[in-house]
């Protein structure tokens, strides 16, 4: 298969993805319990006044119509009009994205950080005390709740000890390098609560693929000519644990981002997860519908860009 028929299978595949993520939630949304119209229309509003409001945002139309309406909204770019804040749903995203990307990058890096060393680690002792603390404390990452992981550090480090800050992202009233290190310290604990949910299955996955690493027999070969063991586990098994590890990075891309809509939630942080509660709550289907959007594409262009990268890496892959 050539280079570019396998780029461009890949590709099609991640939009045709997206479109079904954005038909899924269309109708999801419209399944919700409540009236939306509610959230549009006053109370205090005549009937004429509230019919014609109900025009301008197209609530009056049968489903099929909202929904070719819709999708034709989207090939121009437009997202649509808050029903809440009168707003273009473009602008509310835009003020809440830097946000959520400073809280999933710094939980990825955490991750990454962390996780590759205990792995490692973890494989080199394998059976061994530190493999079995590793292994349980992998397990019980992946069993943990993220609106509790987040609670309880919340309570514990905010309320109790008051160590860190409980909500927001940042301290009102401060200005210059005080104000960056208010955003610091606000990120710590939802930071640290999406990387404890994270961190179990990837420093589980690398574990295993250093042991099979380990049991290859070039790295059998390479103990037999002498190597150092420290050489041979941290070049040469390593090296080829990374390419496994290239997909769990693009796959737990999409647990942080649903994770991060449950962390901002309980810590109050201003990014685009906080926006889809607060919408929700509302019934403010444009914000609702462009923020889905927004995390569809984000996952769907991540794994896409991982299966390309590991097509290049494993030429095997590609040939497949």
């Amino acid at each position: 298969m050539s280079i570019a028929l396998f780029v461009l299978r890949r590709l099609g595949r991640g939009l045709l993805t997206v479109w079904f993520a954005v038909t899924v939630t269309f109708l999801l949304l419209r399944l919700l319990p409540g009236d939306p119209a509610l959230a549009v229309a006053a109370t205090n509003m005549t009937e004429d006044q509230r019919a014609a409001l109900l025009t301008q945002y197209g609530l009056d139309q049968p489903l099929p119509v909202q929904y070719v309406l819709y999708l034709g909204q989207l090939l121009q770019g437009n997202l649509g009009t808050s029903f809440t804040q009168s707003l273009p749903v473009i602008d509310i995203l835009l003020e809440r994205i830097p946000w959520t990307l400073l809280l999933t990058a710094t939980a990825m890096l955490l991750t990454v950080v962390i996780g590759i060393p205990l792995g490692v680690i973890a494989a080199a002792h394998k059976g061994g005390l530190i493999d079995k603390a590793v292994q349980v404390v992998g397990v019980t990452g992946q069993s943990l709740f993220v609106p509790s992981v987040g609670i309880l550090l919340l309570y514990l480090f905010g309320l109790e000890l008051g160590w860190l800050p409980i909500g927001g992202a940042y301290s009102q009233n401060v200005y210059g390098f005080e104000w960056y290190g208010s955003v610091l310290s606000h990120l710590v604990l939802p930071a640290v609560s999406l990387t404890l949910i994270q961190l179990g299955s990837y420093a589980l996955t690398m574990r295993a693929t250093v042991v099979d690493a380990l049991n290859e027999d070039y790295t059998v070969l390479a103990r037999a000519n002498g190597l150092p063991y420290r050489r041979i586990l941290w070049k040469h098994a390593l090296r080829n644990a990374l390419l496994p590890a290239t997909t769990l990075i693009g796959l737990q891309l999409g647990f942080l981002v649903g994770g991060a809509v449950l962390t901002e939630t309980v810590f109050a942080y201003p990014g685009v997860g906080r926006g889809i509660y607060e919408a929700v709550t509302q019934l403010d289907f444009p914000v609702l519908q462009g923020a889905f959007l927004l995390l569809a594409v984000t996952v769907v262009a991540a794994n896409t860009l991982t299966d390309i990268a590991y097509g290049f890496l494993d030429p095997r892959v590609k040939a497949s």
